[in-house]
C-alpha cells in the first residue's frame, strides 16, 4: 500500500476538548502502530482532510514519524476552502503548524462550504486517491465517520482497497496494555 487515507471521529464526537486528554495519546499510539506496520509494506503518503480530532492527531503522528522515515509524506486535502475559519484560535494555530509541516495541502472544492455534497465529494476523492483506509470508528457509536466508512466498504467491493478499522474495544486494549507496561 503506497497511499493511506486516515479518518475518524471529530474530537467533540468523542468528548475530547483538550490536547492534554489522556485519550489523545492512546489514539495516537493506535494510529502510530498502524502507520508503522504500513511503512514496512511500502507506505509513502498519508491523506487526511484536516478535520479536528483523529485526522489532526494522525497528521501529528506522521510529522513525528517523518524524522525517522523522511520518505513518508503528509497530504491535507480539505473538502472546501477555509474549512478551519470557524475554529477557535488555538485550533487554528495547531492547524497552521500542521499545514506548515505537510508535504501537500489543497482543497477539493475551491469554494467555501456550500452544501453536504462537498463532503461526499471529499470522501469519494480520498477513496479514489488512496489504496486503503485506516479509520477510528465504532459501529456502535455513530458519528460523522459513518459516511466515509459506509462508502469505503462499498468501494472495497469493487476495488482492491484495504480497510482497517480501530474501534473502542481496540483502544481499550491499548489502555490496558499501557497500564500493564507501567506496572
Amino acid at each position: 500500500m503506497r497511499i493511506l487515507t486516515i479518518s475518524g471521529y471529530k474530537s467533540h464526537e468523542i468528548g475530547i476538548y483538550k490536547q492534554s486528554d489522556p485519550a489523545v495519546s492512546i489514539i495516537k499510539k493506535a494510529l502510530k502502530q498502524q502507520i508503522l506496520a504500513n511503512i514496512e509494506e511500502g507506505l509513502e503518503w498519508i491523506l487526511v482532510s484536516g478535520q479536528l480530532g483523529v485526522e489532526m492527531w494522525a497528521a501529528e503522528v506522521v510529522i513525528e514519524l517523518k524524522e525517522q522515515y523522511p520518505e513518508l509524506k503528509l497530504a491535507i486535502l480539505t473538502a472546501f476552502e477555509q474549512h478551519e475559519e470557524k475554529w477557535n484560535e488555538s485550533n487554528q494555530e495547531m492547524y497552521q503548524q500542521i499545514v506548515l509541516n505537510a508535504d501537500f495541502v489543497d482543497s477539493i472544492s475551491k469554494k467555501p462550504y456550500q452544501n453536504p455534497q462537498q463532503l461526499r465529494n471529499k470522501n469519494l476523492f480520498h477513496l479514489s486517491k488512496s489504496d486503503g483506509l485506516l479509520i477510528i470508528y465504532d459501529d456502535e457509536n455513530e458519528g460523522s465517520p459513518k459516511f466515509l466508512w459506509e462508502m469505503a466498504k462499498e468501494w472495497s467491493k469493487k476495488e482492491d482497497y484495504s480497510l482497517t478499522q480501530i474501534n473502542f474495544q481496540d483502544l481499550q486494549w491499548l489502555v490496558e496494555e499501557s497500564q500493564m507496561d507501567d506496572d
